[in-house]
């Protein structure tokens, strides 16, 4: 008795979350957000690569990782203090942890620690865009 009770309260317990789960990811796909992975501290061997979701609000860029509980944003970075400082290609094995077809952009922040972004052709493009039409007067350096 004591355990069919225990078993019915933990499977209720995961549909709770199963449909609070089901729809942050539907609320965060209509909200306009992007298939994005990402890695902090790209020079530790260690980092590894973690999917979600990207989305523009104002001069942010605020990103939700898909397998998180958390209500609002995991990371935060500002239009105003973000440069890109590289651009590359996946290679060896990362091609598997990112969306297909992504290009990994480093950037970097004086106020944020060193970030890689890899994302598809499509999410490139909106970021550059959004990244570039910082308002006048704000120098944007280029990777080469």
């Amino acid at each position: 008795m004591k355990i069919t009770v225990v078993v019915v309260g933990l499977l209720i317990v995961l549909a709770v979350l199963a449909a609070w789960y089901g729809q942050r990811w539907i609320r965060m796909r209509r909200g306009g957000g992007v298939s994005v992975a990402l890695r902090w501290r790209p020079d530790n061997a260690r980092s590894s690569w973690h999917l979600g979701l990207g989305r523009y609000e104002g001069d942010e860029f605020v990103w939700y990782r898909v397998w998180s509980l958390r209500t609002g944003p995991d990371r935060v970075f500002q239009r105003e203090s973000m440069q890109i400082a590289d651009r590359r290609d996946p290679s060896g094995s990362e091609a598997y942890a990112v969306p297909e077809g992504s290009t990994v952009l480093r950037c970097e922040s004086e106020t944020q620690e060193a970030i890689e972004i890899a994302m598809g052709p499509g999410a490139l493009t909106g970021f550059l865009s959004w990244l570039e039409s910082a308002p006048p007067g704000r120098r944007l350096p280029r990777a080469s």
